[in-house]
């Protein structure tokens, strides 16, 4: 092995801080460097992207630092210490470590000459800064499986899921102690995760004078890093047939701490090293040592709503998109894209995503703003795809299935931590949901004791726990999105729907939508769906839909953007939302079996998914066209019942709009009928417009009403 000149290397690595300019040519190290003498950040983060950039620096150079990351750390951090320059900004000293450097600036002079090497100050207690290289930003992440023992010491950058986090602890990085005899510092650098104390001065004038001094360890003077472990496991897209993922550790220092939590995909870059076990561990490992990852730099793949910070572009992509009359449909239709039809399903599954804000009342009261559905249907018609792909629309969501999830996998388990030694609690996936969206396939297969732990999350939306002598409460902020068969696999119309849907009532009037598809023999629309499956097999995307679909992140983009409006519901809407719960509360008590339970929850219902529609028009007020929506979204959600009973009562659907219009106008005891309310009233009955245009059409042939050329308003002939 050739000689390695490192003085050399830190003259490159100095020449580099010093000359680098980014696309604007503005100097980006000596910036970053002038941050960090004003302590406006402390971490200085060298990406390998502009030493490749670099004209001055050979090949070998880039090589070195990959293959050698941690010493070249060191040395672009001498690199950094003679190169910081002086602040700019006045910084207020109430940091111990400044008041401390400049007492041991005046403590340093009698030991100028070095001669004492215990009482060296080491270079990393003047340091305020961390420095971390950063991998290549191109090129695919390796999996944990192809991390080797090649890789020992070397810049990986690694994809997977974190499972688990400890919380963030000090770890000593220099130790300092005092003399009881000569009353000087020492200093003990600390490099593993262990150390073994000094209990005797070793300094030179102790030595002479032969007096073993006392050191006493002063926790305030020495430096310690934040430290945080967490546990990465492999994305189950990587795992090889037959085998179970693979987990490695990671360590995360300084600024890079809490930057992960459980149930975020990630993508990591850092030093594979290894680490031999310490203690009682030891003797029974033997030469086995462990291996970790100290990682250098954090990529999110979903950002969380909150994180989303646009740029102009995307300000103004997202402008022009909210200026569109037509974007709800636009959105609904970009959501799988795939999928045919299921168009009132994927309006109702945007409004879970956009969600309504939370409400808190002044005396600690809260009424949640999250939207619940369930999807029950006949097989085949699309519920888990649907499911799947809200979920990798989601910044944050977890899948699960009705068999594989017991009570506690859902709720919160009490374990034992293998490090410590003593009970934790670990989420389960409602907990890990939060803030997001739960979706659990198989909902009807689940234990009835299992389910009922989602009754709490539902309504509370906390999870409470008195277990092993824990009694604590957990937040479950979550959306919960179900599919479910009905109760003898396929929808058996000679049956009530309470028999089908076969879940307790308590449950039901917690979902904001119970949406019922049922899988019918039609010749038309059979045609055109084998047409869209045949279509989307060949050419794997989906027939065109008269405008290009969003792209998931621009949805994300648009989503995190409209989460940020908070609607109110204006006076006048009031009464209008009033007479419409209670004319709903009216049908369900005059049919005789009904389809839904219909309580207060109902009425809240209606609110949270009116503010999701003005949310999405980015919107201060709640419009009365956003409750109109809410209402049908609910009424269409059992159409395809409606449609049986209508063929059961024999009426075709234009004697069926003509009924509803009389209804209506009697219920309201008024001759004339404005377009827009005929159009509210039977849209809620699953009708289209077509169907009503050719109603007023053969009705007002027969005489029975007048239609204004014009409005297409109605005026009833006879009273």
């Amino acid at each position: 092995m050739k000689n390695l000149d490192f003085a050399a290397d830190k003259a490159l690595a100095k020449d580099f801080l010093n000359n680098f300019a980014d696309a604007n040519g503005e100097p980006k190290y000596l910036t970053l460097l002038q941050d960090v003498a004003n302590r406006r950040t402390r971490s200085v983060q060298i990406e390998l992207d502009d030493l490749f950039n670099y004209k001055d620096l050979d090949e070998e150079f880039l090589q070195r630092v990959t293959e050698n990351t941690r010493r070249y750390i060191s040395i672009f951090s001498e690199a950094v210490d003679e190169l910081m320059p002086e602040p700019t900004e006045l910084f207020s000293a109430e940091d111990d470590h400044d008041i401390l450097m400049t007492q041991r600036a005046e403590d340093m002079t009698d030991n100028a000459d070095n001669s004492d090497p215990f009482r060296r100050m080491p270079p990393d207690i003047k340091r305020f800064f961390e420095v971390y290289i950063k991998a290549f930003s191109k090129g695919t992440p390796l999996t944990i499986r192809q991390v080797k023992a090649s890789n020992i010491g070397q810049l990986v950058k690694i994809s997977g899921i974190v499972t688990r986090c400890s919380d963030v602890k000090p770890l000593m990085q220099v130790a300092v102690y005092t003399c009881e005899e000569c009353g000087f510092e020492i200093y003990q650098e600390v490099t593993a995760r262990v150390f073994m104390p000094l209990y005797e001065c070793p300094s030179v004038r102790c030595k002479t004078n032969n007096t073993k001094g006392n050191l006493i360890l002063q926790l305030r003077a020495s430096k310690f890093l934040k430290f945080q472990e967490a546990k990465i496991q492999e994305l189950s897209e990587h795992v090889p047939k037959g085998h179970i993922p693979r987990s490695l550790t990671v360590h995360l220092r300084g600024e890079l701490t809490r930057k992960v939590a459980p149930g975020d995909v990630v993508e990591l870059s850092g030093i594979f090293l290894p680490i031999p076990y310490t203690g009682f561990r030891a003797m029974r490992a033997g030469l086995i040592a462990d291996t970790y990852l100290e990682i250098m730099s954090v990529t999110h793949f979903k950002k969380k709503y909150e994180d989303y910070e646009l740029s102009e572009d995307e300000q103004k992509q997202i402008e022009g998109l909210a200026e569109d009359g037509d974007i709800y449909n636009k959105l609904a239709r970009s959501l799988a894209p795939e999928i045919f039809g299921h168009e009132d399903v994927k309006k109702a599954l945007l409004l879970l995503l956009v969600g309504a804000p939370h409400r808190k009342l002044s005396d600690g009261m809260k009424i949640r703003g999250d939207l619940h559905i369930c999807l029950m249907g006949d097989p085949g018609v699309a519920k888990s795809q649907l499911l799947k792909h809200i979920i990798n629309v989601a910044p944050r969501g977890v899948y699960t299935t009705g068999r594989g999830s017991s009570g506690v996998g859902l709720t919160a388990a009490v374990q034992r931590d293998p490090v410590t030694n003593e009970m934790i609690l670990e989420g389960g996936a409602l907990v890990l949901a939060d803030m997001g969206i739960c979706a659990i396939d198989e909902f009807d297969k689940m234990e009835e004791s299992d389910r009922t732990a989602i009754h709490e999350v539902m309504e509370q939306q906390t999870v409470s726990i008195a277990k092993a002598g824990i009694t604590t409460s957990l937040n479950a902020r979550t959306a919960v999105l179900a599919a479910a068969n009905p109760a003898w696999g396929r929808y058996d119309l000679r049956r009530s729907p309470a028999e089908n849907i076969n879940l307790p009532p308590a449950l039901l009037s917690r979902f904001d939508l119970l949406w019922l598809i049922l899988d019918k023999a039609d010749m038309d629309t059979d045609l055109e769906m084998a047409r869209h499956v045949v279509h989307v097999h060949q050419n794997l995307e989906s027939p065109s839909l008269g405008f290009t679909p969003l792209e998931p992140s621009v949805l994300r983009a648009y989503i995190s953007t409209a989460r940020r409006t908070s609607p109110s519901v204006p006076r006048e809407l009031e009464e209008y939302i009033a007479t419409a719960y209670s004319s709903i509360r009216q049908e369900e008590a005059k049919s005789s079996a009904p389809h839904s339970y219909t309580t207060v929850r109902t009425l809240l219902s209606i609110l949270r998914i009116s503010i999701a529609l003005a949310r999405l028009r980015f919107s201060a007020t709640v419009a009365q066209s956003d409750v109109d929506e809410a209402l049908r979204l609910m009424q269409m959600s059992k159409f395809s019942l409606y449609s049986e009973d209508r063929q059961r009562s024999g009426l075709d659907a234009i004697s069926d709009i003509y009924s509803i219009l009389r209804d209506e106008a009697a219920r309201s005891n008024r001759l004339d009928v404005s377009y827009a309310h005929a159009l509210n009233w039977i849209s809620r009955k699953g009708y289209s417009e077509a169907q009503l245009k050719e109603c007023l059409e053969e009705y007002a042939s027969l005489n029975v009403w007048q239609i204004h050329p014009n409005t297409f308003d109605i005026r009833f002939i006879d009273a």
